[in-house]
């Protein structure tokens, strides 16, 4: 709009500086839907575009801290930004034939190299939001158990947020390739690029309902980080319907329109985003499906303290000294793995010692710090909750560990033949038995629920990480228990 501006007023080239600065006005945003239309409202995916960068300083929120961001956005980004879109507003009052090329066509000959090397590195750089943000994204969904399991590597022991996946990386890089060879042009490939990263259709989807239907007597929700509540904490939702709308409606209309402008560039790239987030989509339904109705078996089939001691109290059941350690992550209960184990071999360890692992989000956990143990209701049966921090090795191989836990389960003995039990368990040895569990839907579900269990998620978990994978046992003391759950 300030091109043509200028172009109207047949300004002289030292007039022109004043000019383009007036361009950080937004009376010229009216100006240009008043004199474009329609068009005007074509091109507001492309305007996104140049917003979109904003998505990496969440991203950068795992690296930087937020004063540190909001500092060097105020300081530099945001003026770098500025003169940059000025200076080439500038150049185009001069050539407009160069409207395609601008940025480039309008850097001096002398260091034309220069610039050009490091606009590649930037655009290295920028894809950073994208592949941190992933990690991160995948690292949390696996901790909420809706994502299968994949390698987590913490490149930091400063902060936790700053992770790296091989497997994610090289599926990234997979998709990435593809789109570049698939579309062959700057315009799709921008298109896919921005319609996920437009998040007023995240407004649209879930502040309308809290803006007119708040929680909890008013309140939106729990993020206070959010300008909405903010503004519910300032008291505005005390008001009536409205007094609401007022707040709402501008925002609405400038959401909506940037929505209904990209909704046009579906056709023209922007249904890669979609088409991804509905493989993601399948993958996470499936997984988070199948876990779910393992949970749920293991936890109405898990032993009670009655059962287990009627089974330890069998006198054909063979007892020979040594620690039998079984790795679940049932935290309360003792898993239908040990009933099975107990069934089909006729036999257990005189000491018994269910084993959960869990990542607490710091740094390192101390070696006394590690283990939480607690006695079961028969001798020789206890609970262990193993404790790591993110940048600590989870290994339970080597003398040291068997010797933490008997001095663990010491300082919990009551008897001195209890202790003394210890002693030789810890002299003959122990056995790590872990279990892996395959799904098989009942015939009696129906065909969407067959199909997602013996299907879909049998081939996530082939394909995934196992859980004992993350940890380090000794291989030569492992038992692993295959078993058949119907759900």
């Amino acid at each position: 709009m300030v091109c043509f501006e200028c172009r109207d007023r047949n300004l002289q080239y030292h007039q022109i500086p004043s000019v383009i600065l007036k361009g950080l006005s937004p009376l010229y945003i009216y100006k240009f839907f008043e004199r474009r239309g329609k068009t005007a409202w074509d091109i507001l995916g492309a305007v996104f575009l140049s917003i979109t960068g904003a998505e990496a300083m969440f991203a950068d929120l795992g690296h930087f801290n937020k004063r540190a961001i909001q500092w060097a956005f105020s300081l530099f980004v945001y003026p770098a930004v500025i003169l940059t879109y000025a200076g080439e507003v500038a150049y185009l009052v001069q050539y407009p034939d160069q409207l395609s090329n601008a940025y480039y066509a309008s850097i001096p000959e002398q260091i034309y190299w220069p610039m050009f090397i490091v606009s590649t590195l930037s655009a290295v750089v920028s894809s950073q939001s994208m592949i941190s943000a992933t990690f991160s994204i995948v690292k949390q969904s696996m901790a909420l158990g809706c994502f299968p399991r994949v390698n987590i590597i913490h490149t930091s022991s400063k902060h936790e947020g700053q992770v790296y996946s091989p497997e994610i990386n090289y599926i990234l890089m997979v998709i990435c390739v593809g789109l570049v060879v698939g579309f062959k042009g700057g315009v799709q490939l921008s298109n896919a690029y921005g319609k996920p990263l437009s998040n007023n259709t995240d407004f649209l989807r879930n502040k309308f309902p809290e803006w007119f239907f708040p929680r909890g007597g008013g309140h939106l929700g729990h993020d206070h980080n959010d300008m909405f509540d903010d503004i519910s904490d300032a008291g505005y939702l005390g008001y009536e319907f409205p007094s609401r709308m007022r707040l709402f409606l501008p925002i609405l209309l400038i959401e909506g329109a940037f929505m209904t402008s990209l909704l046009n560039k579906i056709p023209q790239g922007g249904w890669v985003p979609f088409a991804i987030s509905a493989v993601f989509l399948v993958v996470m339904f499936s997984w988070t499906y199948g876990r779910s109705k393992k949970s749920l078996y293991e936890e109405e089939r898990k032993m009670s303290l009655t059962e287990i001691g009627q089974m330890l109290s069998t006198t054909n059941l063979y007892r020979p000294p040594g620690f039998c350690f079984f790795c679940t992550d049932l935290v309360n209960g003792i898993p239908p793995i040990v009933r099975r184990y107990i069934q089909h071999t006729n036999s257990v360890r005189e000491v018994m010692v269910i084993i959960t692992v869990r990542t607490l989000p710091i740094k390192s956990v101390l070696p006394e710090e590690r283990l939480v143990v607690g006695k079961l209701g028969p001798e020789g049966v206890y609970r262990c909750l193993v404790q790591f921090g993110y940048k600590d090795s989870p290994g339970m191989d080597g003398e040291d560990f068997i010797a933490l836990v008997v001095g663990k389960l010491s300082e919990i003995s009551e008897t001195t033949g209890e202790k003394w039990k210890l002693r030789l368990a810890e002299e003959s040895g122990a056995v790590f038995v872990v279990g892996r569990t395959i799904l098989k839907s009942n015939k009696k579900k129906g065909w969407f629920a067959r199909f997602v269990i013996d299907y879909l998620y049998r081939f996530l978990q082939k394909n995934c990480r196992a859980a004992v994978s993350a940890l380090i046992v000794p291989p030569e003391s492992t038992l692993q228990i295959g078993m058949v759950y119907e759900i």
